[in-house]
């Protein structure tokens, strides 16, 4: 049974992966429990655990204060994750893809061909498209059937802006490129070609972490806000 305060981790957790509590902000208990709408007792586990997963920095009489990761903290996870998803890939590729998980790649597949088909990218369809990602990649860690790949990716999601809910969603041939990947990767996984399957997953992830760290201010950047500079290099997603 699930507590009060891993309902508040999971949800706190989720604001500083996401960017929703930027770096460098302090939680202030009082408010921040408000906010959630628990008591301040759930709420301290909450903030004890985070900052043992070192996503909060404890400081002395300013209390719990979101971590700050820079752009290179973050690409070193993603080659980290580029390797490990790469394997499960491959291993995926080696079991062979059932017929239910064959279909639910497809679906997946679809999903996205059906937002990107016209030719624009609509703020109303990152979230869709967020999901459809996270199902897409979960899938295919499933499908390695080895425990430890799933539990070592799950670990290198726990830095901001490494997991599959960030996506820029300001630059439609850089996503169309990236769903395109999907459709590759799904192809070499059906004709049971591990080689191929893992060398287009650690591409595909790999890139991704070359375009959040070029883009870095353009991820860090509140809603409305513009990014402190641009990069002129090539965008690549994920």
């Amino acid at each position: 049974m699930r507590t009060r305060s891993q309902d508040v981790t999971e949800i706190l957790r989720g604001w500083i992966l996401d960017g929703t509590v930027p770096a460098g902000e302090r939680l202030e208990e009082v408010p921040l429990a408000e906010r959630l709408g628990v008591s301040r007792t759930p709420l301290r586990a909450a903030l004890t655990l985070l900052a043992t997963e070192r996503l909060l920095d404890y400081q002395p009489k300013r209390g719990y204060v979101v971590r700050r990761f820079g752009a290179d903290d973050v690409f070193a996870a993603y080659e980290v994750r580029a390797s490990i998803e790469g394997l499960a890939c491959r291993l995926a590729a080696t079991n062979g893809v059932p017929d239910d998980v064959a279909a639910t790649l497809r679906a997946c597949l679809a999903e996205g061909d059906r937002i990107l088909s016209g030719g624009a990218l609509a703020p109303g369809d990152l979230q869709p498209y967020q999901a459809m990602n996270e199902r897409f990649h979960d899938a295919i860690i499933s499908l390695s059937g080895n425990p430890w790949v799933e539990r070592f990716v799950r670990q290198t999601h726990a830095i901001p802006f490494v997991s599959g809910r960030v996506i820029l969603w300001h630059d439609y041939g850089v996503i169309r490129r990236s769903h395109d990947d999907h459709h590759r990767i799904l192809a070499a996984l059906v004709a049971r070609d591990p080689a191929r399957a893992e060398d287009l997953m650690r591409e595909h992830v790999y890139f991704a972490g070359l375009f959040l760290r070029d883009n870095f201010d353009r991820v860090q950047a509140k809603p409305g806000e513009e990014p402190a500079r641009s990069d002129p290099q090539e965008e690549r997603p994920r």
